[in-house]
C-alpha cells in the first residue's frame, strides 16, 4: 500500500536513514535551491530543512529524488508492478485508440477501492487551521528562488485542482506558481494544459473559475498530477488505483472543489477573468531559463493548513533533477496505454536527458516496408506524445534503454536521405529551440534493418550483425575462473 500522508512517508525514510534533517538556518534565496541539486544529482537522502529564513514551516525536499523512494512511496516494488496491472484491465476485445484507454478506466472505476471518497471537516487534518482574507500571508511559505536569474520565487509541487465550468470534470495538474505577493499567485498554464483550457472556456462565459492548490499531498495523488492522462480520466480515480486505496477528500471552504484531506496545507481562490501578471523567467527543467509571460493571477482568499504543517517543494533545471524518477514511472506505467493506441509498439523509452518529451526510442516488430514510418506518425497523434520532437524506432531485439545500443543502431543503420523523416508540428510550451513557441520541427530516424521492398537493393540484403559463437560463449562462461581474469 502506498502511504497515506507525506509525513508518514518521511518518518518511515527516517527510520532507514534516507531523510536528513537539516537544523541550520537556510535562505531560500538561492542557498536551499543548491544544497538540493547537489545532494539529488549525488544521489543523496531526502531532505528536511527545518529553518528556512522567513517561513514559518519546515520544507521537504527530494523525496522522490531516487527510484526507490518513489517506488516505496507508492507502495511498489518496481514500476512493472503498476504496469503489469493496468495491462491486466486491457482485455483483447478494447478497441484500439483513446477509446480503449477510456474503456480500460471504466473498468477501473467499477473497483470499489479505487475512487475518492469524501470525509466531513472534522476528520481532514488539512482543515485543522482556517485563515481567511488579510490573515492569509504566502510569505510564511517557503518559496524557492532556485536560480539567479529566477524572475522571482516559486511554489515548484503545488497540485492545482479546476473544473471544467461546462462538463464539472475535474483537473489535477502540477504547474509551477510564482508568488507576486502575500495573496497573488501567478498560474504558469502552458497552452497543451487542461487548467489553462479551463481558464478559457470561464472567460469566455464571462466567469471568475474557482482554483484550490493542494501541497504535502499523500504520494500517489502527488505523482497522479504529474500523470499525462486523457482530460475525461479523473486523476483521483489513477491515484486511487495506484495506492491500491480509496483517496479521502474534503469540500473546501471557499470554493466549489475538493481536496485530499491529508494535505499539509491547501490555498483557495477565485480567478477572474483577465487577471494577468509577467510570470518567470524560470530555471525549468530542460535545464534552460523560459522566458517571462503573462500568466493568469490568483487572489487567494483563504488558506487551509494542518497545526504544524510542512511544505513540499523541488527542485527542476539541468538533469538529472527529481524529474526524473517521476518521468520514469510516467514511461513504465504507460506502455500498456501507449500500446492500446500504437499496438504496433513492443517496448518505449523516454530518455531523462531529452526532458522526457524531446525524445521517444520506440522498438517494434517490423512487419512491412515503411513500417517504421507508420509508426512514428501514430506516436506523433497519441495525445502528449504529440510533443515528442525527435523518435528513433528500432527493431523488437534492440534494448531501447540501453542508450549505447541505440546510438548503435542510430548511427550505423541510417541512410539519411531516406531513413530521416522531417516534419512539423506543435512542441512543448517550454521548448527554447523552435523558431517560434509552439510548433517547430520534428524528427523521426528509422533504425531498423531495411528490406528490399523499402528501395534496399544492395547485393546480399541486409548484412548480420556481429555475434559471438554461442558454443563458443558457453564455453568461455564456463571456464571463466580458470582464466583468472
Amino acid at each position: 500500500m502506498a502511504y497515506d500522508d507525506l509525513r508518514s512517508l518521511l518518518r518511515a525514510l527516517e527510520r532507514e536513514g534516507d531523510l536528513k534533517r537539516i537544523k541550520a538556518e537556510v535562505d531560500p534565496h538561492l542557498e536551499v535551491g543548491e544544497i538540493v541539486d547537489r545532494v539529488q544529482k549525488s544521489g543523496g537522502p531526502a531532505l528536511l530543512f527545518e529553518n528556512v529564513r522567513g517561513a514559518s514551516m519546515p520544507l521537504a525536499m527530494n523525496v522522490f529524488g531516487t527510484d526507490r523512494r518513489l517506488l516505496k512511496s507508492l507502495g511498489l516494488k518496481s514500476y512493472g508492478d503498476i504496469s503489469d496491472r493496468i495491462g491486466g484491465l486491457l482485455r483483447p476485445e478494447l478497441p484500439h485508440g483513446f477509446v480503449g484507454v477510456r474503456e480500460a478506466f471504466g473498468k477501473l472505476g467499477a473497483m470499489t477501492h479505487v475512487p475518492p471518497k469524501k470525509v466531513k471537516s472534522d476528520n481532514a487534518p488539512v482543515q485543522e487551521v482556517v485563515l481567511h482574507g488579510d490573515d492569509v500571508d504566502l510569505h510564511a511559505l517557503p518559496a524557492l528562488f532556485t536560480w539567479p536569474k529566477d524572475g522571482g520565487s516559486f511554489f515548484n509541487l503545488g497540485l492545482t485542482h479546476t473544473k471544467e465550468p461546462e462538463t464539472g470534470i475535474r483537473n489535477l495538474g502540477l504547474y509551477r506558481l510564482q508568488r507576486h505577493d502575500r495573496r497573488t499567485i501567478g498560474m504558469h498554464w502552458q497552452i497543451h494544459k487542461d487548467s489553462r483550457n479551463h481558464y478559457q472556456v470561464a472567460a469566455r462565459r464571462g466567469e471568475r473559475l474557482p482554483v484550490a492548490i493542494a501541497f504535502g499531498c499523500p504520494p500517489a495523488v502527488t505523482y497522479a498530477s504529474t500523470a499525462p492522462l486523457p482530460g475525461d480520466i479523473d486523476e483521483y480515480l489513477f491515484a486511487g488505483f495506484i495506492a491500491g486505496k480509496r483517496i479521502e477528500m474534503v469540500d473546501c471552504k471557499t470554493v466549489p472543489l475538493q481536496v485530499p484531506a491529508g494535505a499539509e496545507v491547501v490555498l483557495e481562490g477565485w480567478l477572474e477573468p483577465g487577471e494577468m501578471l509577467p510570470e518567470g523567467p524560470f530555471g525549468d527543467h530542460t535545464g534552460f531559463y523560459t522566458p517571462q509571460e503573462p500568466f493568469p493571477a490568483l487572489t487567494i482568499d483563504c488558506v487551509t493548513m494542518r497545526r504544524r504543517p510542512l511544505l513540499q517543494s523541488i527542485v527542476v533545471g539541468r538533469p538529472p533533477t527529481e524529474d526524473g524518477p517521476l518521468g520514469r514511472a510516467t514511461e513504465r506505467f504507460f506502455l500498456p496505454l501507449l500500446k492500446i493506441i500504437v499496438p504496433d509498439i513492443v517496448d518505449y523509452h523516454l530518455p531523462e536527458a531529452g526532458g522526457f518529451h524531446n525524445c521517444a526510442i520506440v522498438s517494434i516488430d517490423k512487419k512491412y516496408p515503411k513500417h517504421a514510418q507508420k509508426v512514428m506518425h501514430a506516436v506523433w497523434g497519441a495525445h502528449m506524445m504529440s510533443l515528442t520532437k525527435l523518435i528513433v524506432v528500432v527493431d523488437a531485439d534492440c534494448d531501447v534503454h540501453d542508450l549505447h545500443e541505440v546510438a548503435w543502431r542510430a548511427l550505423g543503420n541510417t541512410d539519411y536521405a531516406r531513413d530521416l523523416t522531417v516534419v512539423e508540428g506543435p512542441v512543448d510550451h517550454l521548448d527554447h529551440a523552435s523558431y517560434q513557441q509552439f510548433w517547430g520541427g520534428k524528427a523521426g530516424i528509422d533504425a531498423t534493418r531495411k528490406w528490399p521492398e523499402e528501395g534496399y537493393t544492395r547485393d546480399g540484403g541486409w548484412p548480420d550483425m556481429v555475434l559471438s559463437d554461442p558454443d563458443t560463449a558457453t564455453l568461455v562462461d564456463r571456464r571463466w575462473k580458470e582464466y583468472g581474469l
